[in-house]
């Protein structure tokens, strides 16, 4: 298969993810858990994988929530799945690339599939600020001739001996005392 970007597939999965009602927290967990085996598998087109270690990465407790749940996410095509039908033999997995695209994305309603590789361009019309905000209206207009050297004296915190016992703790203690 081809490259896969790990942090696009992921941005774009999440996306999906959001948009998709039908899902919810088990599929979600399947899913990352499948996600993670293919790219300990290298990101290859096909893999195979063991339901018990699926169901204890996804923590799933039930086979038959794990059974459902595959399925389901087989048919709204997250992936593809083909059981074996035998213990000794892993179920074939297909996953599928949400993120396919490479080039430059000039506008985002223009790139549907992924996020570009390339440098995002930015409007020419910049945003030119007409209001003024009500809430900065008690701030001092002119900063010269405010008087700043005070303030910062006057709030100035003591200075911190790192030599000094701030708990108090005196080298002679007496052990018979009570705590």
């Amino acid at each position: 298969m081809n490259e896969i970007n790990y942090i696009k597939h992921l941005n774009k999965v999440f996306i999906h993810i959001s948009k998709d009602s039908r899902l919810n927290p088990t599929h979600i967990s399947l899913y990352f858990a499948l996600f993670y085996l293919w790219n300990v598998n290298f990101f290859r087109h096909e893999f195979y994988i063991n339901r018990d270690d699926v169901m204890k990465l996804s923590k799933i407790g039930s086979r038959t929530t794990y059974h459902r749940c595959i399925k389901e996410l087989n048919h709204w095509s997250y992936f593809e799945y083909s059981p074996s039908h035998n213990a000794f033999h892993g179920s074939k997995i297909r996953m599928f690339n949400f993120c396919t695209s490479d080039g430059q994305g000039l506008d985002s309603s223009q790139t549907k599939i992924c996020t570009s590789d390339g440098q995002a361009l930015v409007s020419i019309n910049k945003h030119i600020q007409t209001e003024t905000n009500p809430k900065n209206n008690n701030k001092p207009q002119n900063f010269k001739n405010s008087n700043f050297q005070n303030l910062k004296n006057d709030n100035k915190q003591q200075e911190v001996d790192q030599y000094l016992d701030n708990l108090k703790t005196s080298s002679d203690k007496n052990y018979d005392d009570p705590l």
